[in-house]
């Protein structure tokens, strides 16, 4: 087969702008969510759920609270940046956007549920 050479750019391009959203956060912890499990109803950490509202009514972890990815830069006021933020969402790729989002916007203490929901029993 032979491809031409406009094909392999766009072919590396889209590769890399998938990879480079996959890529951690730097300051970011990334955690299982076995380890989730064992920090759950911690008072002293911010828990949030950056789904759409219809899938977070479908199915989610007590304690989370719901704030789209669309709406994180207008609610993060919401959020004291003096606590941690663990943040889930269905594979991992939304969270790890939270984390920069947050990040940008001053949070110190964020951490990233890798595999989201998907990965929760």
């Amino acid at each position: 087969m032979d491809l031409s050479t406009s094909t392999i750019i766009m072919i590396i391009l889209l590769v890399g702008f998938f990879t480079w959203r996959l890529i951690p956060v730097k300051g970011v912890r990334n955690i299982t969510t076995g380890q989730l499990k064992a920090e759950l109803g911690d008072k002293n950490k911010q828990y949030i759920d950056v789904r759409t509202p219809m899938e977070f009514k479908g199915r989610n972890i007590k304690g989370f609270k719901n704030i789209p990815l669309d709406q994180l830069s207008n609610k993060a006021a919401t959020l004291a940046k003096d606590k941690e933020v663990i943040v889930i969402c269905q594979s991992g790729m939304r969270s790890t956007q939270a984390s920069k989002i947050l990040k940008k916007l001053g949070f110190k203490q964020i951490t990233n549920v890798k595999g989201g929901m998907s990965a929760w029993n």
